[in-house]
């Protein structure tokens, strides 16, 4: 059957770990030569299998990979992340959290906390959170579509305290300068005396998916606070992305 056949060649790909040739692709599955130069185009039509930038070579497609992380448990992706996020509370001494972007809105699907017992720490919970007033949504949305920051944009906005953004104006600013400095931050904007950073996780090709984030009381989280924290994140969303694209090939 063509789609054993397919799948074959995927696993195969998926393997290899590199960019692979059509040659490489049909030595290796000894299927017919115009059979596995056909196939290969059929999983590249399909968005399957995506060019890898070097001549003739293919590597395993954002499609595929989004379906792959469509299909991945919140326990999966905690998991892989959780050691990564401990690291990063006990190093930072502040909460770390992970939250995942999904059917068109953002939810932290995981936290850790500080081990420093004398330290409190502010907790902020699972779930939803607001796509233009928390850091972890803004850190996605900023990278996100046009058309999906103006479904964002325009839409009625609660306004939660004195600090919330809620014109057009303030969010496309926002936006454009998150994308530019490769983080977000949340400045007392849902709850006063809070304050929060996060920095996006993308995953391949596919986009921002996922954010990483920090939280604290306002006294540790004023704006030069933020800057540091933010580039750390950075480095740690690099890291996360790493993770969740090794559990996710090994799956796939």
């Amino acid at each position: 059957m063509h789609l054993d056949r397919m799948v074959a060649i995927l696993e195969m790909v998926a393997l290899t770990g590199r960019p692979i040739s059509v040659p490489e692709v049909h030595k290796a599955t000894g299927l017919p030569k115009p059979t596995c130069y056909r196939l290969v185009q059929t999983l590249q039509d399909q968005r399957l299998l995506d060019p890898s930038g070097e001549d003739g070579k293919v590597v395993i497609g954002d499609r595929l990979v989004r379906i792959a992380l469509l299909g991945k448990a919140d326990s999966d992706v905690r998991k892989a992340t959780a050691p990564l996020l401990k690291t990063a509370a006990i190093r930072f001494n502040e909460t770390v959290f992970l939250s995942r972007f999904r059917n068109d809105q953002v939810e932290i699907i995981h936290v850790e906390t500080p081990d420093d017992p004398t330290r409190a720490y502010i907790y902020p919970g699972l779930g939803v959170r607001p796509m233009h007033a928390c850091s972890c949504s803004k850190a996605i949305a900023a990278f996100a579509d046009p058309e999906f920051q103006n479904s964002i944009i325009t839409r009625s906005l609660k306004q939660y305290t004195e600090f919330t953004k809620t014109s057009e104006k303030e969010l496309r600013q926002e936006f454009a300068l998150i994308a530019q400095k490769g983080f977000a931050d949340c400045d007392q904007e849902i709850d006063l005396g809070i304050a929060s950073v996060a920095a996006p996780v993308s995953i391949g090709n596919v986009g921002a998916t996922f954010s990483v984030g920090a939280v604290g009381p306002i006294r540790r989280f004023q704006k030069p606070d933020r800057a540091t924290i933010g580039k750390r994140l950075i480095v740690l969303s690099e890291k996360v992305s790493g993770a969740i694209q090794l559990c996710n090939v090994a799956e796939v």
